[in-house]
């Protein structure tokens, strides 16, 4: 996940600095962690929880958990996972579940499992004016 971080912020760095017609350097990374570390995160964890990807710095355990503990609702998992991808928060997915007639405690079920507010307390973003692990070399 570190090393997919640093490849992120390079890329936004880059983005950036040719907009700007010149290299943004720390600037650029430090702007990339303050906009999109969140949804790095996020998004890295539904792919671990969903099963799709594996991340070294998560917990093994948690690898494919939404497969294993919901094996009769893939469907509506799925389509949770995609909005919570999207940046969706809890709210947004429940009146979504109401609207669309989905059933309210699965969605419930499966939004208190994947937590997603409590992704980001694992992996705060880094606060250090040179974040080792996203900075290029």
């Amino acid at each position: 996940m570190n090393d997919d971080a640093r490849e992120e912020a390079e890329r936004f760095r880059w983005i950036e600095s040719e907009k700007a017609g010149y290299d943004l350097g720390e600037e650029a990374i430090q702007q990339w962690v303050a906009c999109h570390w969140s949804a790095f995160v996020r998004g890295r964890a539904l792919e671990h929880l969903s099963g799709r990807r594996f991340w070294l710095e998560m917990p093994r355990a948690e690898f494919g958990a939404l497969i294993r503990e919901f094996p009769d609702q893939q469907e509506l998992v799925h389509e949770i996972v995609t909005r919570l991808a999207a940046g969706a928060d809890n709210l947004t997915i429940l009146q979504w579940a109401t609207d669309t007639a989905r059933p309210v405690n699965g969605v419930c079920n499966v939004l208190q499992r994947i937590d997603v507010n409590e992704w980001g307390t694992r992996f705060p973003p880094p606060d250090d004016a040179d974040p080792p692990h996203i900075v290029h070399g």
